[in-house]
């Protein structure tokens, strides 16, 4: 794990409580309608620039920002 995070570390430029601060705010919430048979949707909360500068370093893709998608049954 200490070479992962090195690793991590230099290419992100930044220190580890940095890069571990900035993507610990990144959220998944799950979402439904109030009563009855109800669609489903799973949204990752908007990327910060921090975020955005992070992931660019390494040339990781963003997560995209809907996640599921299920309509409600008929």
């Amino acid at each position: 794990m200490p070479l992962l995070i090195r690793i991590i570390e230099t290419t992100a430029d930044a220190t580890w409580t940095t890069v571990r601060r900035d993507l610990d705010r990144l959220h998944l919430g799950t979402f439904t309608g109030p009563t009855g048979p109800t669609g489903l949707f799973r949204q990752v909360t908007a990327l910060t620039k921090p975020q955005r500068d992070l992931l660019a370093k390494p040339s990781m893709p963003a997560p995209k920002q809907i996640v599921a998608l299920q309509p409600a049954p008929r």
